[in-house]
């Protein structure tokens, strides 16, 4: 019987060690935000595919738009992160889509969603991150350049 009792404790103690060593290694790293910060980041949109998913060869309601591209440093010149994401078309005649996506940059990586405007910018919600943003909100504001072929991300993050 004290055998048994033996290895139980044994067994309960290295388990226990198991336990603290996994929530020591999962801890962040990177210290979350902890003040309102604003930077601008340049997209340059050389991914950017729409599927037609009416098959019309039209630019219809439900056509999706994807991408991938890099992300350059405010002076446009060093590439500092990268993007991802998708549009749904939702009136062609507006020119709307509805949007969400996730820009690597620094330190983590923020997600954002919102609406997106064939003719004009526009602001879309922050609605999350990653690393130093992983309580991250706010809003952030894109500037269309170069007729499309660029786009500024300008991030006004506050803690949440």
């Amino acid at each position: 019987m004290r055998r048994i009792l033996a290895v139980l404790g044994v067994a309960v103690v290295l388990l226990v060690g198991v336990i603290s060593v996994v929530a020591w290694a999962s801890k962040p790293t990177t210290p979350k935000l902890t003040a309102p910060v604003t930077f601008t980041v340049i997209e340059h949109a050389t991914t950017d595919t729409v599927i037609d998913t009416d098959k019309s060869g039209d630019d219809s309601t439900g056509d999706l738009l994807t991408w991938h591209n890099k992300i350059f440093g405010p002076r446009n010149k060093v590439v500092v992160g990268k993007d991802q994401g998708d549009c749904i078309r939702i009136d062609p005649a507006a020119g709307t889509w509805e949007c969400r996506w996730i820009t690597w940059v620094p330190g983590g990586a923020i997600t954002v969603e919102g609406p997106f405007y064939d003719t004009h910018n526009n602001a879309l919600a922050i609605t999350g991150g990653t690393g130093r943003y992983r309580n991250a909100e706010g809003t952030m504001f894109l500037k269309s350049r170069k007729g499309g072929a660029e786009y500024a991300f300008i991030f006004r993050v506050i803690p949440g």
